[in-house]
């Protein structure tokens, strides 16, 4: 079973486990998201295995239903495939995705990083820091993601990222200056449209922060939005459609595939 199947099949069975210790509480969902401090949306979609638990969900369902350990074990499987728990639900959409769209401000894209770039991000980025097995680990799962450019079923994609990811130096000029070149190659292929979103544009549609926005071969649209304390999905309306209506301003804004690839040449050459 792959990494991200596994974790499909964790956030189901706990979602299970959930209801059971819940319905045994004569409990509501409303009421337990009360409890929680969650939306009763939230606790519906973690029952249903669509999204893992997170934050402080596990250990305050334990504690509110009394459920004599059995949440708290099963919250521990989301970490034996070593994906975090708000990534595992996110990775199986995006394998069978036909159109996805990242909107990025910090960093590369998972999708676009070489090798060296994601290891850079691994060693710096994480508190408790990773081992050397560990960062190994999610370095080689990040580059296998990637393989989604040369899948059968070619998805349609585009990238707009903030001009500040281009130059920030992680790893040092030698692998940004590769990342740049390699971000270059990819926006070549003909379903893929790289653009920038320059220093000089006072405001745009995207201040909220980072979101990648995919679609399905039936046009079924959702949202993955992530953060510090983890990530989730957006599946409905009109929330989803305010994240793609915000998205395709964010194009609009943004710099043309054409000038975007033209800026990222002139940033590597000055490396």
């Amino acid at each position: 079973m792959h990494s991200s199947e596994q974790g499909s099949s964790n956030s189901k069975t706990f979602g299970a486990l959930l209801r059971h210790f819940r319905e045994r509480a004569g409990m509501s969902q409303e009421a337990l998201a009360g409890h929680l401090g969650f939306s009763k949306s939230q606790v519906a979609m973690v029952e249903r295995g669509e999204r893992p638990p997170r934050g402080q969900f596990v250990a305050k369902a334990e504690d509110t239903l009394s459920a004599q350990g059995a949440l708290l074990v099963a919250g521990r499987e989301f970490e034996a495939n070593g994906i975090p728990p708000w990534t595992e639900n996110y990775l199986v959409e995006e394998k069978k995705a036909s159109f996805l769209h990242a909107y990025q401000n910090h960093v590369i894209p998972g999708l676009l990083q070489t090798e060296a770039y994601a290891r850079a991000v691994f060693d710096c980025n994480y508190c408790p820091p990773m081992d050397d097995a560990e960062i190994d680990k999610q370095v080689a799962a990040r580059l296998e993601r990637q393989q989604l450019y040369r899948r059968k079923s070619t998805p349609n994609v585009s990238y707009v990222l903030e001009q500040n990811t281009l130059t920030r130096p992680l790893g040092g000029p030698l692998v940004l200056k590769e990342q740049l070149q390699h971000i270059l190659y990819v926006g070549q292929l003909r379903h893929v449209e790289i653009q920038v979103m320059p220093h000089n544009r006072r405001a745009h549609a995207g201040l909220e922060g980072p979101m990648i926005l995919l679609e399905t071969s039936e046009r079924r649209q959702l949202a993955y939005v992530e953060g510090q304390g983890g990530g989730y999905f957006v599946r409905e309306q009109p929330e989803v459609g305010n994240l793609f209506g915000k998205y395709g301003i964010l194009r609009a804004q943004a710099l043309t595939p054409e000038e975007s690839a033209k800026l990222i040449e002139e940033v590597a050459e000055a490396l």
